[in-house]
């Protein structure tokens, strides 16, 4: 049984306690991938290929945890307290790192840091949606990425000097500190507040319009499967992550290659520049979703990632680089965003949102982890410049997808207007498992 609702007094005390543990695990959550390809080839003098090995190992475990995390964060009631264990293991992850950076213990840190992945922002997103309910979603998911974008714009700030004027290894450490912050901000989170039923996906209060009773059954893949819309919106945010995943870190070794004094400082710069820029549009998407539509703005998402690979194969300098950026601040604040409320559109009453969630991501995971293999290999056998334009075009591919397929999930969707429309069908349609009919 979830917990009760708060009163406005427990919500602004919720929602600030929401806001700090966004602010804190920014990195935590996100990864150090950009930093890690820096330290290791300027200060441990990796080749890019052995680069890409370990980056992807990580992107791997986190493919592999994410799934059984959702069924996790669905079925247990101590969401916080999973929060709190995955900061410990990354706070464990970048220790390692930093002491020991050989492949092997690098690898078995990249594994562990990748499983924290996985779990960190479902939990939160799970967490959010069961404090305020579906109606409050959008605005809520907004408010998170929005501190989540402004923490990493803070600790790429402080890693990027840490890196410069003390040691390259001053960003693992600096992530350790926040994982820990993190765990004490998580737990100011009045677990009593959070109504359980409501964050697995279950109609909670808010949902006069539910024509769904929430299925109260096992978590199963099998439910998914045959869920078209949520098919589709995979295949096109895998290649989504695909192309965008490798654009950084391979920037970043240009920068290291080009620029070795400066390096770790234009890396902190590009984050920045794109955290800047990701901090207005996640909020402009919570604010918005609703009355414009999800697929309007992730269809400018996808454009503005095909635009970024495409200038990257012409500009080389670190200031038009950093430029560049500004359009990935542009893309991933749509995306950190609209990725939760669209996959709660369609698994509406189902109770198996954050199996969904799992699943969904575990797809798109495995996308960004090859994305780091396929483009180090091309940018060490055909240069840089083949890479960048490789992942343009993968951009390009998921834009014409979306667009030609993937219906408008949003609160005004015509539910009659046949699956290329609403992202609800039917009970009788082929979605049948995942949504029962009403009894």
């Amino acid at each position: 049984m979830g917990g009760s609702r708060a009163g406005p007094a427990g919500g602004r005390a919720n929602g600030r306690a929401l806001d700090l543990t966004n602010l804190l695990l920014a990195d935590v959550q996100d990864g150090i991938g950009p930093f890690l390809a820096i330290y290791l080839l300027s200060a441990q003098h990796w080749h890019a290929a052995a680069i890409g090995v370990v980056m992807s190992i990580s992107g791997i475990a986190t493919v592999l945890v994410r799934t059984p995390a959702g069924v996790l964060i669905d079925r247990l009631a101590c969401k916080r307290e999973i929060i709190v264990g995955a900061c410990a293991v990354v706070a464990c992850g970048v220790a390692l790192l930093a002491s020991l950076p050989h492949f092997w213990p690098v690898a078995a840190a990249q594994v562990a840091i990748g499983g924290a992945d996985a779990v960190i922002p479902p939990a939160l997103a799970a967490i959010s949606l069961g404090l305020v309910g579906r109606l409050g979603f959008s605005g809520r998911m907004g408010r998170n990425q929005g501190f989540n974008h402004a923490g990493n714009t803070v600790t790429a700030i402080l890693a990027g000097f840490g890196g410069t004027y003390l040691a390259p290894a001053a960003v693992l450490w600096v992530v350790a500190g926040l994982a820990a912050a993190g765990a004490i901000a998580t737990l100011r989170i009045r677990r009593t507040d959070i109504d359980d039923s409501v964050a697995r996906g279950c109609p909670g209060p808010d949902d006069e319009k539910a024509a769904v009773e929430p299925n109260t059954g096992r978590g199963s893949i099998g439910r998914l499967r045959h869920n078209r819309t949520l098919l589709i919106f995979t295949a096109c945010i895998t290649l989504f992550h695909f192309a965008n995943a490798a654009m950084l870190p391979l920037a970043g070794e240009e920068l290291a290659h080009s620029h070795p004094k400066i390096s770790s400082l234009c890396m902190a710069a590009c984050i920045v520049a794109a955290q800047i820029v990701m901090v207005p549009v996640a909020l402009l998407a919570g604010r918005r979703a609703d009355a414009w539509g999800r697929k309007r703005l992730f269809l400018a998402g996808f454009a503005a990632l095909a635009i970024r690979g495409l200038l990257y194969t012409v500009v080389r300098d670190p200031i038009g680089i950093v430029a560049i950026q500004l359009l990935d601040g542009v893309g991933a604040g749509l995306f950190s965003v609209l990725f939760f409320v669209v996959v709660s559109d369609i698994t509406s009453g189902s109770g198996h949102t954050n199996l969904a969630i799992g699943a969904t991501s575990a797809a798109w995971g495995l996308g960004a982890a090859c994305s780091n293999t396929v483009a180090g290999a091309v940018a060490q056998h055909l240069g840089m410049q083949a890479a960048f334009f490789g992942l343009s075009c993968c951009a390009l591919l998921a834009f014409v997808l979306f667009l030609v397929l993937m219906p408008e999930t949003g609160p005004d969707a015509d539910p009659d207007a046949g699956w290329g429309s609403s992202a609800r069908p039917a009970p009788d349609s082929p979605v049948g498992p995942l949504l029962p009919a009403t009894s």
